[in-house]
């Protein structure tokens, strides 16, 4: 049975239905529902056949092709199909709801499962993922300069049931021009789109958001700009750190990195650094005088945080001070800030 349905209505069904997305991989690559399945009816290559048959010679010509194309690999379609979903439960969606994904919907209803078909496709679950971006909540945003432990404390205030959104964790990146840490990797522009819409879906509206005080960029990810706009505007909790643990933290952290790393990212800052800080950052680096290194860098961080701080409104902006490396006690303390903080302001 095919039943048609759309991207909101699997979205908040209770019961989850495995979703097979069978757009070719390059298109899952760059961008897919999270969690889907990818069982591509065409490779890359053949979908370019099919769309040049079209073009030039027209839509049945096309079909015929992609029949010919998708001949042997029914039966593997709904092998793979069965694997997903053993009772034979699956929803499925293509570019736009159109040939690709009716086709796979004929054939495994033809086998005997219940599919949802999802009307307008992956183009109409991009226009949701907009769409929660522009969602009303209240955000609160974790300030502090570089080294303050804002990720972690955040990170720590999740099972103490506080609304965390980690813009760091689902764009692979720290936020600065060594926040690869040599070793993750970033999503496309869009699959951080699709992982940050699907974390915002679950928040609760009634309730405040943390989230960490950002630059536009995350790496290469954009945050998008009706969630930029709001952050922009949220209140912030500027933590306030002392710089010596400032910076024995970012010497635990950054100082076992791999140096080629850190010298290849210094380079990339030398205009804001500037040639004699930017000299002296690598030298230390080769010399592995770490706390020398975090020390010139930091010069340079501190100064851009108190810039993006100084656009903000000053009566957004509550100091809390924060002592001691346990970050679990640094959540505990800004909970404990923010329940005697004054209800009109958490508006």
């Amino acid at each position: 049975m095919i039943r048609n349905t759309t991207i909101d209505d699997l979205i908040k069904r209770q019961t989850a239905v495995p979703l097979i997305d069978v757009r070719t991989p390059a298109e899952f690559e760059k961008g897919h529902v999270p969690g889907a399945f990818n069982i591509p009816l065409f490779s890359n290559e053949e979908r370019v056949q099919v769309g040049t048959t079209y073009k030039q010679t027209g839509r049945e010509a096309a079909i015929l092709l992609g029949f010919d194309l998708t001949g042997p690999k029914w039966s593997d379609i709904i092998r793979k199909a069965l694997e997903i979903a053993p009772d034979k439960k699956v929803a499925v969606h293509c570019w736009r709801g159109g040939m690709r994904s009716g086709a796979v919907a004929w054939a495994l209803d033809l086998y005997g499962f219940t599919v949802y078909l999802i009307q307008g496709g992956y183009k109409h679950y991009r226009r949701w993922v907009h769409q929660q971006f522009a969602t009303d909540h209240q955000l609160w945003i974790l300030g502090g300069m570089t080294g303050s432990g804002k990720t972690r404390i955040l990170q720590q205030m999740m099972p103490l049931g506080q609304q965390v959104i980690d813009l760091e964790e689902l764009a692979q990146h720290q936020g600065s021009s060594y926040g690869s840490m040599n070793k993750l990797v970033q999503p496309t522009q869009e699959q951080f789109e699709n992982n940050l819409a699907d974390r915002i879906k679950d928040m609760d509206t009634r309730r405040p958001i943390w989230i960490e005080d950002e630059s536009l960029n995350i790496g290469r990810c954009l945050i998008p700009h009706a969630l930029w706009n709001r952050m922009r505007q949220a209140v912030l909790f500027d933590l306030k750190v002392p710089l010596e643990q400032r910076v024995a933290s970012l010497v635990q952290e950054y100082g076992i990195l791999d140096k080629d790393f850190l010298v290849a990212c210094t380079e990339r800052i030398h205009k804001r650094l500037g040639p004699e800080q930017t000299k002296n950052a690598i030298a230390a680096i080769r010399e592995d005088r770490m706390e020398d290194f975090i020390r010139i860098v930091l010069v340079y961080y501190d100064k851009t945080y108190r810039t993006g701080l100084g656009k903000r409104a000053p009566d957004h902006i509550f100091p809390v001070t924060m002592t001691g490396l346990d970050t679990t006690a640094g959540a505990q303390k800004l909970i404990s800030f923010i329940t005697n903080f004054p209800a009109t302001e958490k508006a």
